[in-house]
């Protein structure tokens, strides 16, 4: 298996299983004793919890409500999500989560929710991938609403604008240094193969810099290879070429994206570029 994030083990339909020490070490503080165990461990589409986030807000995230009504299978399998859940101290429920349902027409395309401080302000919000029926996909940042029990949509890249075309994230990291957090994917890494850079502020997301002939995800694939790497001089991408024959480190200079090509491509090969070897 290639680096990268694995999709799901085992058939979705299971349900995540973990152990009762991830209960409370995951679970946001005194909520432990307001539910009998955790969501996230009985209702998770498995394989598909976030990272966890260290600090205030939001702890960790992940997708429920397993669907088939939207046919690509672009991950392996033709089973997506409907719903986005996440734990948050600020959160009026009895087990501590805010959750979104998408409509019929939509679908959390996605290996798992990614939690990252996107404005700053130390709280993380939630980025993913959502797929709509007719468009396509788009990169999607969520984050707590108003009411204390839901999630709402913050920011939104436009949908590709074809059904059954997809994107596979990079990393989110702050590529050319100028304070704002940046997120990276590859835009239809099976057929447009282009890197592009958005840029978060004041609430919205703004495209700075796209470069062609690079991927980072085959069909079927239950993975996205690559990722983001600091080796000493600042956030770098590491991806394919689009033959997948080379793998390739990234940069976002003040003269957009520059792209190197670092050793023949093989998994091993990735391994040791996202190590900085």
């Amino acid at each position: 298996m290639l680096p990268g994030a694995p999709r799901r083990a085992a058939r979705p339909w299971r349900r995540l299983a973990r152990g009762a020490c991830l209960t409370v070490c995951l679970w946001p503080a005194g909520m432990a004793l307001a539910c009998e165990r955790a969501p996230h461990e009985t209702e998770a589409i498995a394989g598909s919890v976030s990272n966890r986030w260290p600090g205030h807000g939001i702890s960790l995230a992940w997708f429920q409500g397993p669907t088939t009504r939207y046919a690509h299978g672009v991950l392996g399998d033709e089973i997506e999500a409907a719903e986005l859940h996440a734990y948050s101290e600020a959160a009026g429920t009895p087990c501590g989560t805010l959750s979104v349902t998408l409509p019929d027409t939509r679908v959390f395309e996605d290996i798992a929710p990614r939690l990252a401080d996107l404005d700053g302000d130390g709280i993380p919000e939630i980025v993913v991938v959502e797929s709509d029926r007719d468009l396509g996909a788009r990169l999607a940042v969520y984050g707590p609403a108003q009411d204390g029990e839901s999630l709402r949509l913050v920011a939104a890249t436009p949908h590709i604008g074809q059904s059954r075309r997809w994107l596979a994230p990079v990393g989110i990291a702050d590529f050319n240094g100028d304070g704002l957090m940046d997120i990276a994917y590859v835009d239809r890494p099976h057929l447009a193969r282009t890197l592009r850079i958005w840029t978060y502020e004041r609430g919205a997301l703004r495209e700075i810099a796209a470069a062609a002939g690079l991927t980072n995800h085959r069909i079927g694939e239950t993975f996205i290879t690559g990722g983001v790497r600091d080796c000493g001089t600042g956030p770098e991408m590491v991806l394919a070429d689009a033959e997948w024959s080379r793998v390739v480190v990234a940069r976002l200079t003040p003269a957009g994206i520059s792209a190197e090509a670092v050793a023949p491509f093989s998994a091993a090969a990735v391994t040791a570029a996202l190590a900085c070897r």
